[in-house]
């Protein structure tokens, strides 16, 4: 086991360090997929997609001694803001309070437009962190984009590599959120089955070493391996390892969604990153992470960020050059002040504080589903995020079996068990392509211990009534 430098147990075991004759470790050589690797990846409307004549040449504003008439920028002498101030908790003492002003160079920064990648400062932020957190050092043929919620960056991901009717790998159940970005584009979705360890990687190579001939395989995967919404589910090293194995096989890019990383709180050593296992790989460059601080600064802020490949990098931000520019720069600058602020060591600090309210508020549901639940329902206990996935046994004749899903929770959970007071979604909605499922997904994120109680206490009424035994 090793220490994470946000100070949650990490596996020790997933990267190999090379030894030198002399006993001591010596800096392994990355080495990284070329650029045109990445040609037959992207699809048509990303070739297509060209350098805005403007923000293309923002750069050359830089040059000293330039007088720029370039840009359509609006003088910031007329916008009203002067500065702005803002209270934070202190990640060491929640009780206090630390101030943070914004003024000068750095608020008009916020104020006006900015690169479409996002603030140099801020990314050089990111690229701090994803090396303390990831392994990752620039100069690995990756680069770092800013978007407005992990969201915004994964759906142009997805636009920059998955062409009209292509296949697509998705684990199942998946995050709903990208369940319409695929049918938009008139995918088809191959759905690979997850289980408690993550990605069931025997049936996503079975998948693979069956594909029918001459068919072009799926260039994607994607998968949200820890925490996973909505399976609470966390992917074990090893199929993680597999699955990074079979991509090299098959020649396909793992999307690794991953706004829960902060939120672990598991007992057994967090597992490394897709994004830092690859490090082991002959080469690297077939992994595009995305980051949220959705869950541990503000969901309204929206606040993300992409780290992958450089020419799929750029590919997304040319699509965000064409959408919407940027995103908000000041936001940007408001989070930047933080981060400045506080320094890697607070916010790693921060990011346990996060993680250990999310165990409790895990540990509260689990025990009201044991007292209300229990021999009603089945489920495996989280070791990260915000969500319970628990299958109902809906006929009175079944009895826990952990593995055949049977029946069909959709009525009882949009019709009964909401006029009896209690909303959850349906376990099909997280289904690509629909099909009936017992399962339920249940969030413990904002409920208090007694609404948690009072839920269940509903849910278990309700679900009786339906076995015939109210």
């Amino acid at each position: 086991m090793a220490t994470h430098s946000d100070g949650i147990l990490v596996s020790a075991s997933g990267i190999s360090t090379p030894v030198g004759a002399n006993g001591y470790a010596i800096e392994k050589v990355v080495k990284s997929l070329p650029a045109d690797f990445y040609t037959g990846f992207l699809s048509d409307a990303a070739k297509e997609r060209k350098p805005s004549p403007i923000r293309g040449l923002f750069p050359l504003e830089n040059k000293p001694g330039v007088i720029s008439l370039l840009a359509g920028k609006p003088n910031d002498a007329m916008f009203p803001f002067k500065s702005l101030s803002f209270n934070i908790a202190s990640p060491s003492d929640p009780s206090q309070e630390q101030s943070i002003s914004l003024s000068g160079k750095d608020l008009s920064a916020g104020l006006q437009y900015g690169p479409t990648g996002g603030l140099p400062r801020l990314l050089k932020w990111f690229l701090g962190l994803q090396a303390l957190s990831h392994g990752r050092k620039s100069g690995e043929g990756w680069s770092l984009s800013i978007g407005n919620g992990s969201q915004d960056l994964i759906y142009k991901a997805v636009n920059a590599l998955v062409n009209p009717g292509d296949a697509v790998l998705v684990e199942s159940p998946v995050y709903a959120g990208v369940i319409p970005m695929f049918k938009t584009l008139h995918c088809e979705q191959i759905e690979v089955e997850t289980d408690a360890n993550g990605v069931c990687s025997h049936l996503l190579r079975n998948i693979l070493e069956n594909w029918p001939v001459g068919k072009p395989k799926p260039k994607v995967l994607y998968t949200v391996p820890y925490g996973c919404n909505p399976t609470g589910m966390t992917a074990t090293l090893e199929r993680r390892k597999e699955v990074l194995q079979l991509a090299r096989e098959h020649n396909f890019l793992i999307l690794e969604d991953d706004p829960y990383f902060y939120l672990y709180f598991g007992k057994a050593a967090r597992p490394l990153s897709y994004f830092q296992l690859e490090l082991d790989e002959p080469e690297v460059g077939r992994v595009i992470r995305f980051d949220s601080f959705s869950k541990i600064l503000s969901a309204g802020m929206r606040v993300g960020f992409a780290s992958g490949p450089k020419p799929i990098i750029d590919a997304m931000d040319l699509h965000t050059g064409t959408a919407n520019l940027q995103s908000s720069s000041l936001i940007q600058a408001i989070t930047l002040a933080l981060l400045e602020e506080w320094g890697y060591n607070n916010f790693f600090a921060h990011t346990r504080a996060v993680a250990d309210f999310y165990r409790e508020k895990r540990d509260v549901f689990e025990s009201a589903l044991n007292a209300h639940l229990g021999g009603l329902a089945e489920w495996c206990t989280p070791e990260a995020g915000m969500f319970f996935w628990f299958k109902l046994l809906l006929s009175p004749h079944q009895t826990p079996t952990g593995s055949v899903d049977e029946g069909d929770s959709e009525d009882l959970i949009r019709t009964k068990a909401y006029e009896g007071g209690v909303l959850a979604l349906p376990g099909t909605v997280f289904l690509p392509n629909g099909r009936k499922t017992a399962f339920v997904r249940a969030s413990f994120s904002l409920c208090t211990e007694e609404q948690v109680d009072e839920a269940l206490k509903r849910l278990r009424a309700v679900l009786l009534k339906e076995r015939g035994q109210a």
